[in-house]
């Protein structure tokens, strides 16, 4: 089977805005990669080696399959390694909009990740900037960065990231949204 969209999960989360996808060693490719295939994510066991079908979205089983409903709803409450807060929201997003304008979207996230990773990651922020990625608007996080950087001009990367951080904190406070993994 030819795989088309290996940095989107089977089950729906984006591994262009996982902290793993950003690693410097040891990267991983995403969710569909070759390392990943090989892992045993039940998920890839179900959909990709016994049906042949890329996505969970995809299976005639979907609306009953209570490894994709456990999934879906553990991911309202908690996360693992990855944000899932936003899993839901994306899976509608596709089903209504198409993967193609999804990975369009995500692509524009993960450029600003790649911003933030960039100008204001002072070696211990990956992971909260790749949630402030995951679960910000676009142009939330665009109006973001872009303050931040007129903020930070010339400052030492310590400075900088505080100053990222103090408005991604405050847009976050101001909108409920959660800035931390949920365990």
């Amino acid at each position: 089977m030819k795989i088309k969209y290996p940095e989107i999960g089977i089950c729906g989360l984006s591994c262009r805005l996982c902290p793993w996808y950003h690693k410097d060693k040891n990267r991983c490719n995403g969710c569909k990669s070759k390392y990943r295939m090989s892992a045993g994510c039940p998920f890839i066991t179900c959909a990709i080696k016994n049906k042949k079908i890329e996505f969970c979205w995809e299976c005639s089983e979907n609306h009953f399959c209570e490894k994709w409903k456990k999934h879906r709803d553990a991911g309202k409450k908690k996360d693992s390694f990855k944000c899932y807060q936003k899993l839901e929201d994306d899976i509608l997003f596709i089903q209504k909009n198409g993967i193609d304008l999804f990975i369009k979207e995500q692509k524009i996230r993960e450029k600003l990740l790649n911003l933030m990773l960039k100008n204001f990651n002072e070696g211990r922020s990956k992971s909260y900037y790749c949630i402030a990625s995951t679960i910000f608007k676009v142009n939330e996080l665009k109006e973001a960065i872009d303050k931040a950087i007129k903020q930070s001009n010339g400052l030492s990367i310590k400075k900088r990231s505080d100053i990222i951080h103090k408005i991604l904190d405050d847009y976050a406070k101001k909108n409920n949204y959660y800035l931390k993994l949920r365990k």
